[in-house]
């Protein structure tokens, strides 16, 4: 809402105690090469969020395709209009790094990039995303939450932790097998959410 400043507690971290085969899950960044075994379709790097509780404000929607050494520079343009926060370049940082990650596991030398402020419900249904691989994380509120292989929708969920950087192999790649995840429903809730999804350049960014 304009002009006001609200405040995002940062979720408890969560750890799942039982996981099916295909997901893995560690403490390190290296957890996430296991994305390219042929069983996986979800690797989860389980990590702090490295924001504070930001004051998200009026915080835009940020989408851009960029090279992979440019991305930190993308993210200080579209966040130029606004008062400077020591937060920001805490994001930029982490979102280049992130990407940079994300380069070395595909071998894209580009990424498309996606930083949103959500409050409603966004993409609340299960689905599988029609990419060959998406990294997505949440800076803060509650993070993604996903179903096993096989699961009806009626099914518990699993959920990320904030701050947990996730792998999530789409259709193009894993076909039927694809991760079934969504976002979680908070319309009503008052809270917020901080995203961030990396993917390969949509074909109309490809030049």
């Amino acid at each position: 809402m304009a002009g006001v400043i609200q405040t995002i507690e940062c979720e408890a971290r969560r750890t799942d105690p039982a996981l099916p085969n295909h997901v893995r899950m560690g403490d390190d960044a290296e957890i996430l090469r296991a994305i390219d075994e042929d069983a996986v379709t979800l690797a989860v790097w389980q990590r702090p969020s490295p924001l504070p509780s930001p004051d998200l404000g009026d915080f835009p929607t940020i989408r851009f395709a960029s090279d992979m050494r440019s991305v930190a520079h993308g993210i200080a343009d579209a966040l130029a209009a606004l008062p400077p926060q020591d937060w920001h370049h805490r994001l930029a940082a982490d979102v280049q790094h992130l990407a940079q990650l994300y380069g070395a596991l595909t071998g894209d030398d580009r990424v498309e990039v996606r930083i949103e402020r959500v409050t409603g419900n966004g993409c609340w249904k299960f689905h599988a995303d029609y990419v060959a691989l998406r990294l997505i994380t949440t800076y803060c509120g509650r993070a993604t939450q996903w179903l096993p292989h096989g699961a009806s929708d009626d099914t518990a969920p699993h959920a990320l932790s904030t701050g947990d950087v996730g792998l999530f192999k789409g259709r193009d790649w894993a076909g039927e097998r694809a991760i079934i995840h969504r976002s979680p429903p908070i319309a009503g809730s008052g809270e917020d959410r901080l995203l961030l999804v990396i993917d390969a350049p949509w074909p109309e960014d490809d030049a």
